[in-house]
């Protein structure tokens, strides 16, 4: 894959009349990385176009993606808390959110006069009919960064998952999917879990699922939840039900900090670990393909991360 080495200020282009807009959507979002990421991806493939983020509420949602709809944006992102509410307020499924059950992902079309749908940024002037196809991109994501960060495939592996909710859905179907042998859920409402479970034991039957912490040793730990953002807040699992020293690593959804209480803690105990960056970064480098139809540039994107989050 070609590396860039030129800054993102640099190949830039200005802004006009034929700059085309992307965005992301969240409540909060102004901790997103998603600008810095993108932007630098956008540029270094030279298209006109820029990303931003707007942070929107949950029951403003569909308001939100219709009007950029309307204004004929290329297309959004969606997290937190929108990917499961989105999978009914998008005119059409990708295979992807219908299979993991979440949208992080919208490509606005226009159809042409044959009446099949494009990419609208592809039209020259705005086409009369537009439609809002949702796409996952976070399952691609967590297994790509699993293997990159950790040297994991994620078959015939043990794994406690901490979380249900959102992305630790997702990822509880992806790697059942993908062929884990036993899974572990722990989520603070119980019944979510015990939902997640009921759904893969139907969809999966291969894989050993249940609810609660693990009685023996197992390949990894990964960590679904929000506890990890504050400096104040415990590691999400009790220790003394399940030691980290029982697991050969330890993955962390969260990228900022980069050394959350549960990674030092890993650490501490001998474990492999790695944080989030990477899922955001193959997730988002899998959307922009979506939208452009090109190879995304993951060297620069990833630079454009770890200067954005790590300030250096």
């Amino acid at each position: 894959m070609a590396r860039y080495i030129l800054p993102v200020a640099d190949h830039a282009q200005p802004l006009s009349a034929k700059t085309r807009l992307c965005a992301v959507y969240g409540f909060p979002v102004h901790h997103s990385a998603s600008p810095a990421m993108q932007n630098a991806g956008i540029a270094a493939l030279g298209l006109d176009w820029r990303y931003t983020a707007a942070e929107v509420r949950p029951e403003e949602l569909l308001k939100a993606i219709n009007g950029a709809k309307a204004m004929h944006y290329v297309g959004l992102n969606l997290t937190v808390p929108h990917k499961l509410l989105a999978m009914d307020m998008v005119d059409i499924l990708d295979e992807s959110a219908r299979e993991w059950g979440a949208v992080n992902t919208i490509l606005f079309e226009g159809e042409r006069e044959d009446g099949q749908w494009q990419a609208i940024h592809e039209f020259e002037n705005a086409p009369k009919n537009v439609r809002s196809h949702g796409f996952n991109t976070d399952a691609e994501g967590i297994t790509q960064s699993l293997r990159e960060d950790l040297g994991m495939e994620v078959r015939g592996e043990s794994i406690l998952l901490l979380g249900t909710g959102g992305a630790g859905r997702v990822a509880a179907l992806k790697l059942a999917a993908t062929g884990v042998k036993d899974l572990f859920l722990l989520n603070r409402t119980a019944s979510k879990a015990e939902a997640i479970a009921n759904e893969i034991s139907q969809r999966f039957p291969a894989v050993n699922v249940r609810v609660g912490y693990p009685n023996s040793e197992i390949d990894l730990v990964i960590n679904a939840t929000s506890l990890g953002l504050k400096k104040s807040d415990p590691i999400p699992l009790d220790t003394k039900n399940f030691p980290l020293d029982k697991a050969r690593a330890v993955y962390d959804m969260i990228y900022h900090p980069s050394q959350t209480s549960l990674l030092i803690a890993a650490q501490e105990a001998g474990c492999k670990h790695a944080n989030g960056l990477g899922m955001l970064l193959y997730q988002g480098a899998k959307s922009l393909e979506i939208w452009s139809g090109q190879t995304a540039p993951v060297d620069v994107m990833h630079e454009a991360l770890r200067k954005e989050i790590y300030r250096g």
